[in-house]
């Protein structure tokens, strides 16, 4: 494989990458979703190249959004490779590999502190006028609307 094409392919999977990430944020905010962070961990790790991290007001709302994410993957042939913590609705984790989504109730969010933990990776606010950037390359904070 030349150079070339390999460039190509990998832009074409990062591509890829954030189109999904785009969506489970959007469906998320769709949701009713809470304080929703996009992490890019691309230039951090190599175990994942995103966290989404989410807050819901209850139990039933956290299954609701974990739902809403697996479902609507599945549907596009996407479907989640493992879940965990969806019985205890406290901090479900949705893993796609690529991107694990991390969907809690919010005193188990703050105590976690996983955007603190993972502080070096470049973060994407995803408020009501986010227009589906991930911050791509960017280190600084993207809020909404910048």
């Amino acid at each position: 494989m030349s150079e070339t094409t390999a460039a190509d392919s990998t832009a074409v999977a990062a591509a890829e990458v954030e189109t999904r990430v785009r969506r489970i944020a959007e469906l998320l905010q769709d949701k009713k979703g809470i304080d929703i962070v996009l992490l890019d961990l691309r230039a951090v790790t190599d175990t994942a190249d995103f966290f989404v991290l989410c807050s819901g007001t209850s139990d039933l709302h956290v299954k609701a959004l974990a739902e809403e994410v697996c479902d609507q993957l599945r549907i596009a042939g996407q479907g989640p490779w493992h879940v965990e913590g969806y019985e205890s609705r406290r901090w479900v984790l949705v893993d796609f590999v690529d991107i694990v989504v991390h969907i809690f109730r919010q005193e188990i969010r703050d105590f976690y502190a996983l955007e603190r933990l993972w502080g070096d990776a470049v973060r994407t606010d995803v408020g009501p006028e986010w227009k589906g950037a991930v911050g791509i390359g960017q280190r600084e904070k993207v809020l909404p609307g910048t």
